[in-house]
């Protein structure tokens, strides 16, 4: 019998086109790999290239024009809207690069409310506690009374992962998490990030075109020519 850890991520021959008119935009073509369990894998590219695509094709807020996308062993583009949203808000964590918190509750309600919208029997029971804990964890405990409007942008960020985390996915997206930030700040929230991460051992897929960002995955890809290469340059860090 096999040690080797299960695949979280499955991609096989993933490709996106838009039309735009009479114009062709072809933007993922045959795009292939394979992510295990635990693992975590930054993706590379210029602005552009197709990442944030590839991130949304793989988290199932897109379709792809061709392929499919395995998650969990699941089909997730074989699954209804209903199923795949379900699917989504019980198993899998995003951290954007712009927030995307809403303005009228506190920081604490922004994450309490990822509990009763994913529906997680681990989580709802004891939400306010679970929420109020992840805060502390991301260095906001102080803060959590706070409406996103009185918070700094790194803050805020800080908001994004901890409710990212709310329901404990088994898979976490994040797209850009320090895109939005400033050099210092940026360090910090990666800083953290690599620390949760660790400590959680969650799949982590990462999009970014910092290269210190990448430094604390364990493999990284690059989206050039409307495929995917591999590059071992961080590999050990």
């Amino acid at each position: 019998m096999s040690d080797a850890p299960e695949e979280a991520i499955g991609a096989a021959g993933v490709g996106k086109v838009y039309l735009d008119g009479a114009r062709r935009l072809e933007i993922l073509k045959d795009v292939s790999f394979s992510v295990k369990k635990g693992e975590g894998v930054a993706i590379l590219g210029p602005s552009g290239s197709g990442k944030t695509t590839l991130l949304n094709i793989l988290s199932g807020l897109d379709r792809p024009t061709s392929g499919h996308v395995r998650l969990e062993g699941a089909d997730i583009h074989a699954l209804g809207d209903n199923e795949r949203a379900a699917f989504r808000a019980a198993r899998i964590g995003f951290v954007f690069q712009f927030y995307h918190l809403l303005s009228e509750f506190t920081a604490l309600e922004n994450v309490r409310l990822a509990a009763l919208i994913g529906g997680n029997k681990k989580t709802r029971p004891d939400a306010e506690d679970r929420a109020k804990t992840l805060l502390e964890t991301v260095g906001l405990g102080r803060r959590a009374s706070h409406f996103p409007s009185e918070l700094s942008g790194g803050e805020q960020q800080r908001v994004a992962i901890a409710r990212a985390l709310m329901n404990d996915p088994d898979i976490l997206f994040c797209d850009e998490p320090t895109g939005n930030l400033d050099i210092e700040t940026g360090r910090q929230i990666a800083d953290l990030l690599k620390g949760l991460f660790s400590r959680r051992q969650k799949t982590v897929i990462l999009v970014t075109h910092d290269e210190r960002i990448a430094k604390m995955t364990d493999r990284v890809l690059k989206i050039e020519e409307l495929g995917v290469t591999e590059l071992s340059l961080f590999n050990g860090y």
